[in-house]
């Protein structure tokens, strides 16, 4: 946990994402879950049109079933591994949340900036999680793009920006590359 600004920086270098299916128990309790979310909502959202959502996945075993469903609705063919391999993702992590982008008419803010408002939700959700103690890690992948699935979890216009493990690293978590800085910043004029 952050004790002073002065390791700010230190504290933002050491966030890492895990992998989910090396997360372990102990994930956050309901109060740690419920700060965890309040401070991904405090991030930029020009109009005050909250263009997100949180969906908390409490039933593991129903969203399998479902991701099931929807697997095999796009692969007919599908082997039993195969569908095995697509739902995994349900079992794993202690939590699990699904962010939804939800687009809200406004004649002043455009959908850009509401896209990069959950954008910015979604990594207040990572450095949340980190603040509390726990790894996270932000996944998309076929569920979050599937028809049966967008049915099943969202509303109107809702979109499912990504899922969320949240949890304890069972191992050691890898840095991975990160751009040089001469390639992706530069000046103007």
């Amino acid at each position: 946990m952050l004790n002073n600004l002065s390791s700010l920086p230190a504290y933002l270098a050491s966030r890492r994402s895990g992998k989910p299916r090396d997360m372990v128990a102990p994930g956050p309790d309901a109060a740690q879950l419920d700060a965890i979310l309040h401070l991904a909502m405090r991030t930029p959202d020009h109009g005050k049109l909250f263009p997100w959502r949180f969906v908390k996945i409490e039933d593991r075993d129903a969203f399998a079933a479902m991701l099931e469903k929807a697997f095999i609705a796009t692969n007919p063919d599908a082997r039993a591994a195969q569908i095995e391999a697509a739902i995994a993702p349900s079992f794993m992590a202690p939590t699990l949340i699904v962010l939804l982008f939800a687009p809200q008419p406004s004649p002043k803010i455009p959908l850009w900036e509401q896209q990069m408002s959950v954008g910015a939700v979604g990594m207040n959700l990572l450095h949340a999680a980190h603040a509390h103690g726990y790894v996270a890690s932000w996944i998309t992948g076929w569920a979050s793009y599937d028809p049966v699935v967008r049915n099943a979890i969202c509303q109107s216009e809702e979109q499912i920006a990504g899922l969320f493990y949240i949890g304890t690293a069972g191992q050691p978590l890898e840095e991975r590359p990160r751009p040089d800085p001469a390639y992706i910043v530069r000046s103007w004029p």
